[in-house]
């Protein structure tokens, strides 16, 4: 008879428990579901505010440029014209008062030489401004046109690689690596102590790549984090949604840099 009850008992409870059983499965999926849920959702935010952040770098940067090719049209446009007339009636001037007085040529060939001298730094403020040459020639014969030239180089070495099937690029994405490349030799001449640096672009499935390579002293920590403009070269790497990868952080090993630009989008 006892044994009938545990029976009834077992078979009430059995039930229950499967009831109870499929509950809790529930309960862990439907949680497992909301923590999926939620976790899809902090990712959408968080991807969302990444490309809300590189849209406003991007405005900012544009914005910079454009109004850095503003200047650069003025000093050249403007004030380089008006140097250009100041330097004519000097020659004038000089050629005039040369029969007349022993001093006033002398002074007026100084005046001359100083209008010249603020011309020629008028046209290099405004080709560092916005380099013209960008637009009309790209961005590998304008480096090489920079590094032939050789200002502020000194006895750096540049060289500089780029493969046939080169791309062309839009006025965005040349104009950005021509700004990241240049800072990057600007840190060089500053802070390496270089005298060689290699310069490779590579091609390949609509990916542009870009190395960046110098034999100084390499980068420190400390001025990895402090000074050297590479919050700027990054921000620009991000503003073209590339990536860029840094090495060379213990004395003696040179610096590295290698950029990744897809182009998919920017051609």
């Amino acid at each position: 008879m006892e044994a009938t009850n545990n029976l009834n008992f077992l078979a009430t409870l059995l039930p229950f428990s499967i009831v109870i059983f499929i509950i809790a499965v529930g309960v862990v999926l439907l949680n497992q579901h909301f923590q999926k849920n939620l976790y899809l959702q902090k990712l959408t935010e968080k991807k969302l505010k990444i490309q809300h952040q590189n849209e406003l770098l991007r405005s900012s940067i544009n914005t910079q440029e454009e109004e850095r090719k503003r200047i650069a049209q003025d000093l050249h446009d403007e004030l380089g014209s008006v140097l250009s007339i100041m330097r004519m009636h000097l020659i004038l001037l000089e050629e005039q008062s040369s029969q007349n007085s022993n001093n006033m040529p002398s002074v007026v060939q100084t005046v001359r030489k100083l209008s010249e001298t603020a011309m020629t730094s008028v046209r290099s403020i405004s080709h560092q401004l916005m380099p013209p040459q960008l637009e009309n020639f790209g961005l590998v014969r304008t480096l090489e046109a920079v590094i032939n030239q050789g200002h502020n180089i000194g006895s750096l070495d540049i060289r500089l690689s780029a493969p046939d099937n080169f791309p062309q690029l839009s006025w965005h994405t040349s104009l950005g690596l021509y700004r990241i490349v240049m800072e990057l030799i600007s840190n060089t001449i500053r802070h390496a102590d270089a005298s060689i640096v290699d310069i490779q672009f590579e091609y390949h499935n609509q990916l542009l790549i870009c190395k960046y390579e110098d034999n100084g002293k390499g980068l420190i920590k400390l001025n990895t984090q402090q000074g050297l403009g590479l919050n700027n070269i990054e921000g620009r790497v991000s503003s073209l949604n590339g990536s860029i990868g840094l090495t060379g952080s213990r004395e003696d090993a040179g610096f590295r840099a290698l950029i990744q630009i897809p182009l998919l989008n920017s051609l």
